[in-house]
């Protein structure tokens, strides 16, 4: 476990030089089949691209993109910048030409390495274009320039800003968090608070490194203490996972709970509840631990079977498919945090999970809950040195995301145990004010929605008329089962007359309407929750637009109810 007393300052060139040194014959990273770069070997890469950065006219200070998948030449790049002084601004993968072409303007450069497949999204931003491939340059303004005084020995400091990271979260437009040497390299070693890792250990890492959450903890936290990273080339399609799984046989993943609940709802709720005395057992606790236990070893099977560590963070993981890994023994963890905070804020490590709660506050993190309601429920506010500088560029933003006291507005609602266990309530901005004044958490009904076996994931807006309007996304997997099984009883139908009609009335009675499917899931529901928080109608969509961590953008659906009103 690497600690600041091994790292001297909290700088990316102290991580560089410490790493080297303690472990320069250990594999660091590779796409999966390949012969990894061993740490000397990736050091000796940094040096050739910080050389390659003094012969643009470049100082310290100016951004440098980085737009491409992730690949060992990735962080080879992001290290050869923030090492030189400059200030790395990574790009998702997903961002489209215009979201591009907005942060480029935004943060005035003219230079981005950039991977061959993304080249045309950027061609008519950049004047100066570095192919991520195999750092070819494409495109040059200037003359060579040499400048390698400035960047091959230039001394790093806590303070000095490495990354400007965009997202679009999900409230819309891109904002710019300036995060420091100090900020990122501190938070990675605080994760280790949470689980340590070791040089032995071996990641897969399947989440975007230009988000944070992977970044610092797929990323930072192993290149910190000389594991080995293996990085899928192409996108986590199960035909490339599974493959990859059991050839790299990881002992640490990291996904977005959205992932694990496509494995739940697909694969081990249809096997927990295929029959009614399987059914019945899974009442009784004894046979439910047994049967949980059997699909939670088939899951880390599936795994490549040495998974130790599977944190999930991004959005919040269904309790009922918590329950389920808890009581099947699976080592999964639970991660908070922002991009503006680097992103760790709390954390519960495989051995003190609770499902439905979240966990404690990380080490150097200090927290607080700010205009508690008559529940316990309020927003926390967070200090500590992860927290970012700032917006770029963005004053007042800037200002309205700190308290009078500094505190940083996390904008998300929690509720604090007495033991300091943290759960987290919903997002302050979702929060629905009713006419009588009471509080909605969309986030609770949501929950609730997606208990239904015939739904996949779920939305809670308020509609035009200030109701509560629930929007859906079926579950396939569902529906196709209940297909299979009344073609049996329907012969003489074809099979498409035989699945318009299933999809259509898998509402009580079998009356072969649309409506009555959501009538059923309306009543679903509606039966479950408090009465100012029931729906008034549902509604099908067909894929919600997402964030890369797999969020819905849920800015993007209150602005269409906000546009149905006027």
């Amino acid at each position: 476990m690497q600690t600041i007393n091994e790292i001297k300052t909290y700088t990316f060139q102290a991580v560089i030089e410490n790493s080297l040194m303690r472990f320069s014959e250990r594999p660091c990273c590779n796409f999966t089949g390949e012969t990894p770069l061993t740490y000397a070997e990736v050091n000796d890469k940094i040096v050739r691209v910080k050389k390659l950065l003094s012969s643009f006219c470049l100082k310290t200070g100016d951004r440098v993109v980085l737009y491409a998948r992730n690949s060992p030449h990735w962080i080879i790049a992001y290290l050869a910048i923030v090492s030189c002084g400059l200030i790395a601004v990574p790009l998702l993968p997903d961002f489209s030409a215009e979201e591009v072409g907005r942060c480029i303007e935004h943060v005035e450069t003219n230079i981005a390495f950039v991977e061959k497949k993304f080249l045309p999204k950027v061609n008519d931003s950049l004047e100066n274009i570095i192919q991520l491939d195999d750092f070819e340059v494409l495109q040059r303004k200037d003359e060579t320039y040499e400048n390698e005084h400035l960047f091959l020995h230039h001394v790093s400091n806590e303070d000095d800003i490495a990354s400007i990271i965009y997202t679009s979260g999900t409230t819309g437009r891109p904002k710019g968090v300036v995060l420091t040497n100090k900020n990122l390299v501190s938070n990675a070693i605080v994760g280790q608070y949470c689980y340590r890792v070791g040089k032995y250990d071996r990641f897969l890492s399947i989440l975007p490194l230009a988000h944070v959450y992977e970044f610092t903890v797929g990323f930072m936290m192993p290149f910190l203490n000389g594991a080995h990273i293996v990085y899928l080339d192409g996108p986590p399609i199960a035909s490339l996972l599974l493959p990859a799984l059991q050839m790299v046989k990881p002992n640490i993943m990291l996904a977005v709970p959205l992932i694990m609940e496509k494995i739940y709802k697909s694969q081990i709720l249809p096997e927990l509840t295929k029959t009614e005395m399987r059914k019945k057992l899974m009442s009784i606790w004894l046979f439910r631990k047994i049967f949980c236990k059997i699909a939670g070893s088939k899951i880390k099977k599936a795994l490549g079977g040495r998974i130790q560590f599977f944190g999930l963070g991004g959005s919040k993981l269904d309790t009922e498919i918590e329950a389920f890994l808890k009581c099947a023994g699976f080592p999964y963890a639970i991660g908070y945090g922002l991009t503006e905070t680097a992103p760790l804020i709390a954390y519960s490590s495989p051995s003190k999970t609770k499902p439905g709660a979240l966990g404690f506050m990380a080490p150097s993190v200090e927290g607080k809950l700010i205009n508690v309601n008559n529940e316990g429920i309020g927003e926390l506010v967070v200090k500590g040195i992860n927290v970012m500088q700032g917006y770029y560029k963005d004053p007042e933003r800037t200002q309205e995301a700190f308290t009078d006291d500094g505190f940083f507005r996390t904008g998300d609602l929690f509720s604090i145990e007495k033991n300091g266990r943290l759960t987290i309530r919903g997002r302050l901005k979702n929060m629905i004010l009713n006419a009588s004044g009471e509080n909605i958490y969309p986030e609770d009904i949501e929950f609730v929605l997606n208990q239904s076996p015939l739904v996949s994931e779920s939305l809670v807006v308020e509609d035009e008329n200030s109701s509560l309007t629930a929007l859906i996304k079926l579950n396939e997997e569902k529906l196709k089962k209940i297909a299979q099984e009344e073609q049996a009883k329907l012969n003489e139908e074809s099979v498409k007359e035989k699945l318009t009609k299933v999809i259509s009335n898998v509402g009580a009675g079998f009356s072969y309407n649309k409506e009555k499917l959501l009538n059923e899931i309306k009543f679903f529901v509606n039966s479950r929750v408090n009465a100012r928080s029931k729906i008034h109608k549902v509604e099908i969509v067909d894929e919600f637009e997402k964030t890369a961590s797999g969020k819905i953008k849920r800015y993007v659906y209150n602005l269409l109810e906000k546009t149905k009103k006027k």
